[in-house]
């Protein structure tokens, strides 16, 4: 089995440090990770300026892009073969609701996934890398129920899982989800430069809008590591038949007025 890891933190975050650490005996483990922290960078791929590669002192491999970056230049030529499994984390703070749009934790997963590989992404659920060995030891044993149970490798699967930042013995069994919602994020955060002009700053995420029975957000509050299995189709299905109807209209003729 051959896996490869990245994140969104860094090649240097303790996430990633702990990560390989876990899951290194289960394969061939190699990481290529951003250099920098590169949170939500979500999907974003660099294509304006080139594309670094480094190598740190642990063997570990670090790029000056994004964490789809990372992937996506060790698929299309840096590792030299295909890898079977795409793993990105373990992030500080949580990717529940809408924030999997964002995040580039996710991000690195789902190029695995656009690839056609397999990929998990794993965050805990508050920043501040409390309890992360016992993060980092409930992410190898999924990585090992994927690689021995019952699921298909025919085709693409991408998991986004999040595990609350507590001791071991604390954590309840792994729960399969659907993503909650958020409110809107809080204000943006205004100042003055130096040179006298405003700039501004993203304020932080909103707070949960659905945290229902069955979301990513109520079976992390209950202690239990949230699983959701993603898929990358935009498309509005519901919402077809409607747009085809003013895709059409008017049916015959142009419309007064």
């Amino acid at each position: 089995m051959k896996i490869l890891i990245s994140n969104d933190d860094g090649y240097q975050a303790p996430g990633i440090v702990a990560l390989h650490e876990a899951i290194q005996d289960l394969g061939d483990v190699e990481v290529v990770a951003p250099e920098h922290n590169n949170s939500a960078k979500s999907n974003a791929l660099t294509l304006h300026s080139p594309l670094y590669v480094h190598q740190a002192a642990n063997g570990f491999r670090y790029v000056n892009g994004t964490p789809a970056d990372c992937v996506h230049v060790a698929l299309t030529g840096l590792l030299g073969y295909r890898p079977d499994l795409v793993v990105s984390g373990i992030n500080n703070g949580a990717n529940m609701g809408d924030d999997t749009i964002y995040s580039g934790t996710v991000g690195a997963a789902m190029e695995g996934y656009l690839f056609g590989i397999p990929a998990i992404a794993f965050s805990q659920t508050q920043k501040g890398w409390a309890h992360l060995d016992a993060a980092a030891r409930k992410a190898r044993e999924l990585v090992r129920r994927v690689l021995a149970g019952p699921i298909t490798w025919d085709a693409p699967w991408l998991l986004n899982v999040n595990i609350p930042n507590l001791p071991e013995g604390d954590l309840k069994p792994f729960r399969i989800c659907r993503l909650g919602r958020r409110h809107a994020a809080e204000k943006v955060i205004s100042q003055t430069s130096p040179h006298g002009e405003t700039m501004y700053w993203i304020g932080g995420a909103g707070p949960a809008k659905d945290s229902a029975e069955g979301t990513d957000f109520h079976a992390t509050a209950q202690g239990h590591i949230s699983i959701t299995p993603l898929k990358v189709d935009l498309t509005d299905h519901d919402g077809l038949s409607m747009w085809a109807g003013v895709a059409a209209w008017p049916a015959s003729g142009e419309a007064g007025g």
